[in-house]
């Protein structure tokens, strides 16, 4: 190494004064360029680290709006829900407008909740000798009926005398606007 220094110093010596100021104009600009080179690719990094995170917050953002809009979609289906329950609707009268009956029911009122503006007139609903698609059908039709209607509890049990039928014990609840005066 001390070698290669050694004839680079007898160089730049036997170069005329004008030649090393060529040189050192050229040798000052070459250095330049790397420094401007350096802090542009520094700058082009760090302006594609904001990307890639405007990106990232960008795919975040569409799904939270995508969630944001299932979840008003919901809230306007049960809005309107709500909105279709008249004052003498009870769980009862909702099991007899589905029409499943089985061979045999009976509907026995519970004590009801009142939960954020909302009141739960709510029924034990024993049904007796259905098939399973009837079980089936009462049950999304409770669910995804014209009326907000909760199954907080369902026990399905087959028959001894029929195993093909089924008897089906739910606690229901109907879901109620609060009178004005308890909110």
């Amino acid at each position: 190494m001390k070698k290669y220094l050694d004839l680079l110093k007898e160089h730049y010596e036997a170069m005329d004064q004008r030649t090393r100021l060529h040189w050192g104009v050229a040798l000052s600009f070459f250095l330049l360029v790397v420094i401007l080179f350096t802090t542009l690719n520094e700058r082009i990094s760090v302006l594609e680290k904001k990307r890639k995170a405007r990106e990232n917050d960008l795919v975040e953002m569409m799904t939270l709006k995508q969630r944001f809009q299932s979840a008003k979609l919901s809230s306007q289906r049960f809005a309107g829900r709500l909105a279709g329950v008249r004052a003498d609707d009870s769980p009862a009268k909702i099991i007899e407008t589905i029409g499943i009956k089985g061979t045999s029911s009976k509907v026995t009122p519970l004590k009801g909740d009142e939960r954020g503006g909302f009141t739960e007139d709510s029924a034990e609903v024993k049904v007796e000798g259905l098939s399973l698609n009837e079980a089936v059908n009462l049950l999304f039709r409770l669910e995804n009926g014209s009326r907000p209607v909760l199954v907080k509890k369902a026990n399905l049990k087959t028959r001894f005398d029929n195993p093909a039928h089924l008897d089906l014990t739910l606690t229901i609840a109907l879901l109620k606007p609060a009178p004005q005066g308890q909110r």
